[in-house]
């Protein structure tokens, strides 16, 4: 009889020992996913910090892109308005030039005319006097011409560049000119800042592109601009897997380079 308990016995520790291990495997798994959860919540908090960060100095941003567009728009109407002076210009002295031509020609028609050179000395140095000042005022009014010309190329190109740039601003992308640098990183609240802001061509909401060895590494989405820095977002499953971003790393607008190969 004491043997049967002994056995009933050992058999009780040994389930109860069983239990308690499967129970303590359970224990340790439910930390471990415990951890992992707290890890992805304060992951998930600290990007709605900085979506939220973003979507409050949209509307100050939203702002700053008005009062650029107005200010282009403005260059855009003031070099018109020059342009249309110029030409203004030009087609005046088209006209002097015409007239002093057809005067020219009427002269030298004349003096064919003249005969005897001699008894015509006197008229003679007054009309010779004459055509020259006319070749002068043509000669001088060729150059303001050319002059005017060249000023309303020059303003058409300005005007070309300034409607071209509003239309780049307005859709909402960087201009393709851009060319800057990584000035800071904050991998834990996932964005970077920037050396360059408006004045060098950098667009809120637009994409940029960071590039090492002429591949693309990662993508950046712009939150926030001044005058000479920004600051950007870096998208979510952008970045290579092979790379990490470094403070000085070139930025460009997106689309001008292919996406580097994730091993």
């Amino acid at each position: 009889m004491a043997n049967v308990f002994g056995i009933l016995t050992a058999i009780t520790l040994a389930l109860a020992a069983f239990i308690a291990f499967k129970n303590k495997a359970a224990y340790e798994s439910t930390i471990s996913e415990t951890g992992t959860q707290r890890e992805t919540l304060a992951k998930s908090e600290a990007r709605l910090a900085a979506a939220l960060e973003v979507l409050a100095d949209l509307p100050v941003q939203r702002a700053a892109v008005d009062a650029e567009v107005e200010q282009l728009t403005a260059t855009e109407t003031k070099k018109k308005s020059e342009n249309d002076a110029a030409k203004a210009q030009i087609e005046e002295k088209t006209s002097k030039i015409a007239a002093n031509k057809t005067r020219l020609d009427e002269i030298r028609e004349k003096t064919q005319k003249t005969g005897d050179l001699k008894e015509l000395a006197s008229k003679m140095r007054a009309t010779n006097a004459e055509l020259e000042e006319l070749g002068q005022s043509i000669a001088t009014s060729e150059a303001e011409l050319a002059n005017l010309t060249a000023q309303n190329a020059a303003s058409d190109a300005q005007v070309a560049q300034a409607r071209g740039n509003f239309e780049i601003i307005a859709s909402g992308q960087s201009l393709p000119s851009l060319q800057t640098r990584i000035r800071s990183i904050y991998p834990n609240w996932g964005f970077v800042t920037l050396a360059s802001g408006n004045n060098a061509g950098v667009v809120t909401n637009s994409t940029l592109n960071v590039v090492r060895d002429s591949q693309v590494i990662a993508s950046l989405l712009v939150t926030a601009v001044e005058s000479n820095s920004s600051s950007a977002t870096i998208i979510p499953d952008s970045l290579a897997s092979d790379a990490t971003l470094m403070v000085g790393d070139q930025v460009v607008p997106g689309g001008k380079a292919e996406k580097a190969a994730s091993n």
